[in-house]
């Protein structure tokens, strides 16, 4: 279970931090995607604030996870929530969403661990000086015995589920293990790691984003298309409408510019072609706009987490002349990937008169991506 249903203005934006973008990604799809990584993790199911439905189904798309459950006024009130709305496991994992990054390992310690207890919390030794604040600098806190608590934190299902219905309604809890412990559970201790610091202020949203920048590998995907002229259809390149005596034989709408594009991007995070992802026998894309190929292909990159650097097309024809059109392309195109201008190169070459597109019988498109992706993707 995710706990996403705070409004986390501490770390200031305009949206709550769960909703904010690092790497492309929120918050929230980063803790949704690693749980869903984890062959151990049978269903999630994510706890979020009234009126952020619209922002969780951006956030999610159509990741294949429980309806979310709408939390309550505290934390506490929002576990039990979600407890409730599970209604029967055997184990459950309690996760912050404000925690994006989960190693697999620390799913992997609490699991084993929680074969001996009812109770298992991830935790890191607290390495800087304690002290108490006042007016002024206070005395040292003694750090020996003292823990930082992570989450997610590991219960037995019908235990934890017991302990939140036997909780005071009117006393608040600081975390799950405070519930636990308070019912006679025990709660057991495992490594915990650095990566799952928690997103509370606007600093640690640029800290995230070097984390996870350190994390990413690069990747490139070549795309090649061509397609033949025909009388009586329109042409479209790159996304733009482009006067010409004949346009282009295909399934859909025959770009062959956005096909080439869309094989990079897909070529780029190893997910097949443009052919798998819509197949030219099947008639609901008889006509497509390419446009939503290109925008599939983006939402797949950035529902892994990765992010678009730049794309390089090059257009191969005798004519049209691609020159005149060239800036409405790049335009075109960068609006389709979400992308400035500058990291959209359009080209446009010819063959000297050789071969099929020097007979003037066709076009053909050529593009690379390059596209940064986390190293486990």
């Amino acid at each position: 279970m995710i706990v996403a249903a705070g409004k986390g203005e501490r770390a200031g934006g305009d949206v709550p931090k769960q909703y904010r973008l690092i790497g492309g990604k929120t918050v929230l799809a980063h803790a949704v995607d690693a749980m869903r990584r984890h062959p151990a993790i049978d269903q999630i199911q994510v706890v979020i604030g009234p009126g952020q439905e619209t922002a969780y189904r951006e956030a999610i798309g159509d990741r294949d996870i429980l309806p979310p459950v709408i939390g309550g006024a505290t934390r506490r009130e929002s576990v039990q929530r979600g407890l409730e709305a599970i209604g029967s496991a055997r184990h459950v994992l309690v996760h912050d969403a404000a925690r994006p990054f989960l190693p697999a390992a620390v799913i992997d310690r609490l699991l084993d661990a929680l074969a001996h207890d009812p109770g298992v919390v991830p935790v890191l030794p607290v390495a800087d000086t304690l002290a108490q604040a006042g007016n002024g600098l206070g005395a040292v806190v003694p750090r020996d015995g003292l823990v930082r608590v992570q989450t997610p934190q590991a219960f037995s299902f019908d235990a934890i589920l017991a302990a939140h219905r036997a909780w005071p309604a009117d006393k608040e809890a600081t975390d799950d293990a405070q519930i636990a412990r308070a019912a006679g559970l025990s709660v057991a201790m495992v490594a915990g790691d650095a990566a799952l610091d928690k997103i509370t202020f606007a600093g640690d949203v640029m800290i995230a984003e070097a984390q996870l920048a350190a994390r990413m590998i690069v990747r490139t995907g070549l795309g090649f298309d061509v397609h033949a002229f025909a009388d009586d259809e329109e042409l479209w390149l790159g996304g733009i409408q482009i006067p010409h005596a004949r346009g282009l034989a295909g399934h859909s709408d025959a770009d062959v510019a956005l096909h080439a594009i869309t094989d990079a991007l897909l070529g780029a995070i190893g997910d097949g072609d443009i052919g798998s992802h819509f197949p030219p026998s099947d008639p609901k894309w008889r006509g497509a706009d390419s446009a939503r190929f290109v925008d599939h292909a983006r939402a797949l990159i950035a529902q892994a987490g990765g992010i678009i650097d730049h794309v390089d097309l090059t257009i191969i024809c005798e004519a049209p002349k691609i020159g005149p059109h060239r800036d409405a392309i790049r335009a075109r195109v960068a609006t389709l990937l979400k992308l400035p201008e500058r990291r959209i190169s359009i080209k446009a070459t010819t063959t000297e008169r050789l071969g099929f597109t020097g007979r003037g019988e066709g076009i053909a498109a050529q593009a690379i991506a390059t596209v940064r992706v986390p190293e486990d993707q």
